[in-house]
Order: structure tokens, then C-alpha cells, then sequence
């Protein structure tokens, strides 16, 4: 069983930055693909980004491209998303997900990730 513990969210102004955490317990961390989604209210959950087990591998949704990056630490058991030039159609419930993956396939649609953390607020105003 992993459990997927996501923070840093908050309030921000239009242009801004903010890095999000996320940290996995688990057997084996250096063995999960991690991804990050958000859900903006009365809209579906969107893929964000991902991040491959091994790390040498992010992909990214046309939305965030250039300005959102995600990285892991797994010495920390973490991974983070880096947000920069923040926009107001940015704010949403972010989410972390993870499932074990040893493969560098990319992996954008909710029902792909088996674990998934509690979501953390960011608000981006404009």
C-alpha cells in the first residue's frame, strides 16, 4: 500500500510562483511514476505532468507547458511541482498520484495512477 501525502498549496497573484510537495510511503519509492493532476471547480480532472521512476523522463499538459516543472527527490521520497508564471485559470485542487511503473510510458488519464493524495488548494488571483 503507498499513501500519497500532497502540500504547498495557497494563495497567489497572477505571475507568481509556487512549488508543491508530495511525498509517497511505500516499499519501494524509486519504483513509483508520479504525476501530478488538478480539478478547477465544475470541470473534470486534467493531467499536469509526470515524472518516469527513474526520473529521466517528465511530460507535461499543453496548459503548463514551459512554465510548470515536476522533479523528484528519492532520497526524500518526494516529488515536487515547480509553478512559475501562474495565471488565474491556473487555480484548482491539485493532486498527486502515483503507481508502480517501470516503464517510460506516458500516462495522462486518472483511472492509469492506483494511489492518489488528498489534493492541496492553489488560488491564483488576478
Amino acid at each position: 500500500q503507498v499513501r500519497v501525502v500532497d502540500s504547498g498549496g495557497g494563495l497567489v497573484q497572477a505571475g507568481g510562483s509556487l512549488r508543491l510537495s508530495c511525498a509517497a510511503s511505500g516499499r519501494t519509492f524509486s519504483r513509483l511514476g508520479m504525476a501530478w493532476f488538478r480539478q478547477a471547480p465544475g470541470k473534470e480532472r486534467e493531467f499536469v505532468g509526470q515524472i518516469t521512476a527513474s526520473g529521466g523522463d517528465t511530460y507535461y499538459g499543453d496548459s503548463v507547458k514551459g512554465r510548470f516543472t515536476v522533479s523528484r527527490d528519492n532520497a526524500k521520497r518526494s516529488v515536487y511541482l515547480q509553478m512559475n508564471s501562474l495565471k488565474p485559470e491556473d487555480t484548482a485542487i491539485y493532486y498527486c498520484a502515483a503507481r508502480y511503473d517501470g516503464t517510460s510510458y506516458i500516462r495522462t488519464a486518472t483511472y492509469d495512477y492506483d494511489y492518489w493524495g488528498q489534493g492541496t488548494q492553489v488560488t491564483v488571483s488576478s
